[in-house]
Formats: structure tokens, sequence, C-alpha cells
């Protein structure tokens, strides 16, 4: 037990790095990306159709590479941010592309998802276009974004997993290092566990903390 203790637990924070950072990044990017994705749209606050189909296709583009795929492509640019391919940090170039895209779509489908009647009441009342997203697209839709980064998190936590197949770090690069190539299946399990178990308590919070905005 302390063996694998010793080898699962070190690779936990790993993950948290990778998660963490990517997240935050998608976040910071792929909130305003979404704003303007839902802005631009036709019958959008600030339509713009040229604006809209071109981060459209982007966003198409980049959600329809299958992640395994992406992390390869993207290895010369990783090399030449971090200065190497593989390892936690440089794990976390691939998994911010992926997530960025992603959460970019979800939050415009967040957005579409509001009372119109509210929306026009904001635009009758003559607030701009700035002040209806920060005063009432984003405070309306908070539950709801609060839940779309729960769900983003989520799918990084698998996804880090996927890096260990270049040696990304973490605990996938521990499941595959020591439960594929090694035969050591209480490590491979172990990871498992680990790995279900920042996802329950991601879920957990998030859900939590998307009740308590929604109750406000």
């Amino acid at each position: 037990m302390e063996r694998i203790i010793s080898i699962v637990l070190p690779a936990i924070p790993e993950t948290l790095l990778m998660v963490g950072v990517s997240s935050l990044i998608a976040v910071v990017v792929g909130l305003p990306l979404g704003m303007i994705l839902y802005t631009s749209q036709k019958g959008g606050l600030s339509e713009n159709l040229t604006v809209y189909k071109i981060l459209d296709g982007f966003v198409n583009i980049f959600r329809s590479l299958p992640f395994a795929v992406l992390m390869l492509l993207v290895m010369p640019l990783t090399r030449f941010i971090v200065g190497r391919r593989i390892g936690t940090t440089a794990s976390i170039v691939p998994l911010t592309i992926t997530a960025i895209p992603f959460i970019a779509r979800m939050f415009e489908g967040n957005f579409n998802g509001l009372d119109k009647g509210i929306i026009e009441a904001a635009r009758a009342m003559g607030s701009d276009t700035l002040t209806i997203l920060r005063k009432v697209v984003l405070k309306e839709s908070l539950p709801q974004i609060i839940s779309t980064v729960t769900m983003t998190i989520i799918n990084l936590i698998g996804q880090s997993a996927i890096v260990g197949l270049i040696g990304g770090g973490g605990l996938g690069d521990i499941a595959i290092r020591y439960g594929y190539s090694r035969n050591q299946m209480d490590i491979l399990y172990a990871a498992c566990i680990a790995i279900i178990v920042l996802v329950q308590i991601v879920q957990l919070v998030g859900n939590n903390l998307a009740k308590i905005v929604d109750k406000k």
C-alpha cells in the first residue's frame, strides 16, 4: 500500500496543475469568445455575420478534432511555448487548446438559453451592448456558466489522462507507465480511483455552487 501511495500521490498535484491552469486559461479566453459568438450571430445584440462565421468555423474545426490527434498536431507549438514536447507543463498547451472552443460554444449556448424578454427589456431601456452583457446576460446565466466550467474541468481531467500516452505526467502517465507498460495492475486501479474521486469532488462542488448562485 505504501508503494502505491508513494507512486500515485505525487501524480495528483501534477494532474491538478494541468487541469487547473488549462481550465483558467480556457475560461479567460472562452468567455469573451462565447460573448462575441452570442452577440455577433444573426439577431444578436451586435449582429455581424462575417465575424460570427469566421469564429464559428474555427470553433467547429477545433472541436471536431479528436484530442489525441490535436495533441500530436500542436506538439511543435508546445515545444515553441514551453521548450519541450512532453511533461506536465507541456501538457497544458493541448489541454488549453481543446478546452477553449468547447467552453466558448457552451457559453454561447448558455447565453442563447436566456429569456429573450429580459434582453429586449434591457434594450428598450436604452442599455448598450456591454451593459446588457455585464448586468443582464452574465448575471442571469451565472448558474449555467458555473455548470459549464464544471463540465469543462471534468472533461479536462479525463483528457489529462490521455496525455499520459506521450509522457504528459499526472495520473494518466502513472496508469500507462506502471499499469499498462509494466503490468502493475494495482497502480492502474489506484490511478483510476484517484481520477474518479477527483471527478466526483469537482462535480459535487460545481453542483452545490450552481445551486447557491441560482437561489440568489
